[in-house]
């Protein structure tokens, strides 16, 4: 730990950055801070796991989280990932992959609080959506699951049309691009048309 070269009674952040900066090493202090965003993440996983191995509320876990998330520095849209890691690991997903699909949609439905708690900005629910996207690609039985895990996302407020648009268009990943287009057309025509529809009805009033 690079910590441990400054004096014990020196041992703060700014005491570090100013002395390697001050000797043309600020590349350590990159390093150091990046070693410290990284010790951050994973305690805030494991603060995530400990809370619900206590089966502590939502609520409770929500501000748990979102303390450490404040003092650690972590933005928003890095904590959502953390936590989508976490909760799509605490299950023993079924191998049949029409059975996945409903097992997956109630697994989930009961974190949307939480999920809804750190979705906050357009950023954050773009940056669910992709990791939806990227655990959907890299889990053979999870590939016809994508849209569905996105509706239910959608009819429970924790991503917005507008962002699920923008991940249509734009904001997507390369991770099976072509399949998961594919898989929400008809959810994106829909949400077009329904937008399309209460313009036309704000125009008649």
């Amino acid at each position: 730990r690079l910590m441990e070269f400054v004096p014990p009674n020196k041992r703060t952040e700014e005491h570090f950055r100013s002395v390697f900066e001050a000797v043309g090493l600020a590349d350590i202090v990159k390093l150091h801070k990046a070693q410290a965003s990284q010790e951050a993440k994973r305690d805030l996983q494991q603060l995530l796991l400990d809370d619900l191995a206590e089966n502590r509320p939502m609520k409770d876990i929500t501000l748990d989280l979102k303390e450490m998330a404040q003092r650690s520095g972590i933005p928003e849209h890095e904590v959502i990932g953390l936590i989508w890691v976490v909760v799509m690991g605490q299950a023993e997903w079924n191998k049949k992959e029409e059975l996945v699909a409903e097992q997956a949609l109630k697994h989930l439905k009961t974190f949307t609080p939480l999920f809804g708690a750190f979705t906050t900005t357009a950023r954050s629910e773009l940056a669910l959506i992709l990791k939806v996207q990227e655990f959907c690609y890299e889990n053979m039985n999870f590939m016809k699951v994508f849209q569905k895990i996105v509706l239910l996302f959608y009819k429970t407020e924790v991503v917005s049309e507008d962002v699920i648009l923008k991940w249509y268009k734009e904001g997507h990943s390369v991770k099976g691009k072509m399949l998961f287009l594919d898989q929400m057309k008809k959810f994106i025509e829909w949400l077009q048309n329904a937008e399309e529809e209460s313009e036309s009805g704000e125009e008649e009033d």
